[in-house]
């Protein structure tokens, strides 16, 4: 009789990933996933093998709440190397062009910077996730392909001048979902007239996660080999909605909700969705507003 497989531990949570450049977000995940040896894990949102950064990971239940995530803001530590444009738009690419970089002022530089600010249009880089007629663009453009993509509108809350050597500036991004900073950089390069490319990307804010402590593998690691408990590093599910606005449900409203049924409050959150607590503020999951005023279940944990 065949070996049952074993499929890991029930277990709900977030954690923070510091993710390690040279190896792509799923990779993380997948080592994150059996060091904690969980049965359902996922992450929100991939981060480019060069990357770093945080990568939100969601365990068990918690995976109910990732597409909430995948349309939170991020912000992003951008290193730019002026003057080199490269197929992939960051350093892992082949260069594809080669210019003398200007002299900019730091006045030119945040003029320049500010321009690409607000709600921008942006084309997708072949080298990217991004689906056309069922393939993926990155499989296409690994082929020699390309094709044509269509542009899609992005925001740009703030750009930062953070550095700015001879043929190098540093900048911190705060922008919306959808932004590639690859193409960002780009763009940036092609306005000073010089090229450019990304030479080192760190991820170190999304939505609700800003200035937090991040877990990188190796500390993980170095828990499971000291038979540490690897769970006091999970945030709580509710966590990651802390700027929701809430309500919390007597017994009675609470079995309505359960078994799938919308109710009547009396004092409406100005939202479209609130996390829902129990007398006893255990998160319970998330209502959705409806437009009479009714708070339907959306997603329960």
């Amino acid at each position: 009789m065949p070996r049952s497989r074993h499929k890991g531990r029930s277990l709900t949570g977030i954690l923070l990933l510091d993710k390690p450049s040279g190896i792509s977000s799923n990779s993380a995940l997948q080592k994150v996933k059996r060091l904690f040896n969980a049965a359902k894990a996922g992450h929100t949102g991939s981060l480019d093998p060069l990357a770093t950064g945080l990568l939100v990971i969601c365990f068990g239940k918690a995976t109910k709440i990732s597409d909430y995530l995948l349309s939170a803001d991020k912000m992003y530590i951008a290193d730019l190397k002026l003057g080199i444009t490269t197929d992939t738009g960051d350093s892992d690419g082949e260069v594809t062009s080669k210019k003398v970089c200007p002299k900019l002022s730091n006045e030119y530089l945040i003029k320049t910077l500010k321009s690409f600010e607000g709600e921008i249009q942006q084309i997708p880089p072949m080298y990217s996730a991004i689906k056309h007629h069922g393939k993926r663009l990155y499989k296409l453009a690994r082929n020699g392909e390309k094709v044509t993509r269509q542009a899609r509108t992005i925001h740009i809350y703030k750009i930062v001048l953070l550095e700015h050597n001879t043929d190098r500036i540093k900048i911190q991004v705060h922008c919306s979902k959808g932004t590639y900073v690859r193409t960002l950089a780009e763009d940036i390069g092609e306005r000073l007239g010089c090229g450019a490319h990304i030479a080192a990307l760190r991820r170190v804010a999304l939505g609700p996660f800003q200035n937090m402590q991040m877990h990188t593998l190796k500390e993980l690691e170095n828990a499971v080999e000291c038979e540490k408990d690897l769970d006091i590093n999970l945030l709580s599910v509710d966590y990651a909605l802390k700027n929701w606005p809430f309500i919390t449900l007597a017994t009675r409203d609470m079995k309505t909700i359960h078994h799938g049924h919308a109710i009547q409050i009396s004092d409406i959150p100005n939202a479209t969705h609130v996390r829902i607590y129990d007398t006893n503020d255990k998160f319970y999951g998330i209502g959705k507003v409806l437009s009479d005023g009714r708070i339907a279940p959306k997603c329960l944990s």
